[in-house]
């Protein structure tokens, strides 16, 4: 009966603030009658009257222009799916800002033809990917493989002795199936795997290692945290939790445990490349690239003191492909972690790239906005996989491995040839003239 009453409520109100005009609506902001951040709530579901409102604030008393034409005047914000973005994916939207994507390959991996879609502003990056797929396929494609799979989630609590600090430790590793049914009780899909513990001083951080199914399970995992940690709380009451992220998971940052560990999948692609491909498709020798690679990826990487960045421009395609199909960006930064190897193999070429941390998923955040999951569809690896849980989320790994992989070889070739300016200069620069 309550909520029936509450639901009466609701859309009586919003019923009354359509009948509003825009500018009543925006008095009603600035007297925070209704917060700038909660139009699309108050007006749902006409989210883009809502937007639309909302730039009318942000060009009056926000970011006011003495220009003929406001800046956001040239951001586009209709004809989208804003219901698939309210409350999951953005929040005091603007408009969008739209993204050219192409597409490299196919590329032969694994016995299959696969997609490589990529949004990017780089001219030259999806045309030499595209040229790396293609000396792979002549070759007879690229193979990959998953090492292991496991997303990571780090509290940090805090505790009054040194003793309860090692009780929490020793907690963890004697009662690992208490902690385990505990988080396992918050999920449908999500299978804790392990807990690795590390003091400093008298706080404790406990990484958390999980199966996330398709998902890339950065909530699915905190839920479960929250669960446990509220378990060991009873043993052990004197636990203050600091923070449900202690950074040794490590999200978003770079870090030698995701290089050492892992943290979500773990991959390896390979290809050998055949040495008359080499030189007619790559334009250089087997031995020039390999040369190349001690000296650039390894011996430079090294004196740089990179942590996972042994790799010509793994970055340039991780996040290509991230964008295009719906990834969280900014994870990036440690999904491009990479080695990438090249040795001789008789007169051939054998490349390889490991890659330990590729955190995807195939359900969850941007891919299921339309656009995002057409690319996803495209991969063939859209959605949960009823089948087989956390297969569709694999192969998104795998496939931007073997996209790496491309990109790879097709730069490295490019440097030992002499051909990066002049490709860039074609590919990456507008012609002068009207």
């Amino acid at each position: 009966m309550r909520r029936s009453i509450a639901l009466a409520c609701s859309s009586a109100k919003i019923m009354s603030l359509a009948s509003k005009s825009d500018e009543e609506i925006i008095q009603q902001v600035r007297s925070k009658k209704i917060a700038f951040y909660g139009l699309e709530q108050a007006l749902a579901p006409d989210y883009d009257r809502a937007i639309r409102i909302r730039r009318e604030i942000v060009k009056t008393d926000m970011c006011p222009s003495t220009a003929s034409k406001h800046p956001l005047d040239t951001l586009p914000y209709q004809n989208y799916n804003w219901e698939r973005v309210v409350g999951q994916c953005c929040e005091n939207i603007l408009g969008y800002v739209p993204v050219p994507v192409g597409i490299a390959g196919p590329l032969m991996m694994d016995g299959k033809e696969v997609a490589l879609p990529m949004a990017t502003t780089e001219g030259a990056l999806v045309a030499s990917t595209h040229r790396g797929a293609r000396a792979i396929n002549l070759s007879g494609g690229c193979r990959t493989a998953l090492l292991k799979e496991g997303m990571t989630r780090a509290p940090v609590v805090e505790v009054d002795s040194f003793e309860e600090a090692i009780a929490v430790c020793r907690f963890c590793e004697d009662n690992f199936e208490m902690l385990k049914a505990a988080f396992e009780s918050t999920t449908r899909f999500g299978k804790l795997r392990s807990i690795k513990c590390a003091m400093a001083g008298r706080e404790v951080h406990m990484r958390f290692s999980a199966f996330t199914g398709d998902a890339m399970g950065m909530n699915m995992i905190t839920k479960g945290c929250d669960k446990a940690l509220g378990v060991l709380k009873e043993h052990i009451p004197s636990i203050r939790v600091l923070s449900l992220s202690g950074n040794f998971c490590t999200d978003k940052k770079p870090s030698a445990v995701n290089w050492i560990e892992g943290r979500g999948k773990s991959v390896v692609a390979e290809a050998v490349i055949k040495k008359d491909v080499v030189e007619k498709v790559l334009k250089c020798t087997v031995d020039n690239i390999v040369k190349l690679n001690v000296s650039k990826n390894l011996r430079g990487s090294a004196l740089a003191g990179s942590i996972g960045g042994f790799n010509a421009h793994a970055a340039n395609v991780v996040a290509a492909m991230y964008i295009a199909t719906g990834q969280d960006p900014a994870q990036v930064v440690e999904s491009s972690t990479c080695m990438t190897s090249i040795d001789k193999v008789g007169e051939d070429m054998l490349l390889s790239v490991t890659m330990p941390s590729i955190e995807v998923g195939a359900v969850g955040g941007g891919t299921g906005l339309p656009s995002q999951r057409a690319m996803l569809e495209l991969m063939g690896c859209a959605g949960a996989n009823a089948e087989s849980p956390g297969e569709n989320s694999r192969q998104i790994a795998r496939v931007v491995a073997g996209a790496v992989m491309c990109g790879e070889l097709s730069l490295m070739a490019g440097h030992a040839a002499g051909h990066l300016l002049s490709a860039h200069m074609k590919l990456n620069r507008k012609p002068s003239g009207p």
